[in-house]
């Protein structure tokens, strides 16, 4: 039973979501532009809480998104990558070592390798 399983969880890598297609490869697909600790990260929201954006659930919805695969909700709020001070709070603070500021710069790197072709 578990063998006929498998390729039917395989061939849903792709699923259908809201916004487009979950690809639950996405986080492994971004080590070729940094950091692969993402999958770290238990989403405590430490990064959030210490983050000077106030009021904001960023750097941790950006994080979600990779963990769930979600990259078109990715790239459709892209601009929130560069308001980021890169003060390193979050990195500092994060329980889980997941390194949250080098994600967004992983993050940016990918979003303008996907710009430029």
């Amino acid at each position: 039973m578990r063998s006929t399983l498998k390729p039917q969880i395989e061939s849903q890598l792709q699923m259908e979501s809201t916004s487009g297609y979950l690809n639950l490869n996405f986080a492994q697909e971004l080590c070729q532009y940094g950091d692969d600790t993402v999958l770290k990260c238990f989403n405590c929201g430490t990064c959030s809480a210490i983050c000077p954006l106030l009021g904001e659930s960023f750097p941790r919805k950006m994080i979600r998104y990779i963990q769930i695969g979600a990259k078109d909700r990715l790239l459709n709020s892209a601009q929130e990558l560069w308001r980021c001070l890169h003060c390193g709070l979050c990195t500092r603070t994060c329980p889980r070592e997941a390194d949250p500021g080098e994600v967004i710069l992983t993050l940016k790197r990918f979003v303008l390798a996907g710009w430029r072709r």
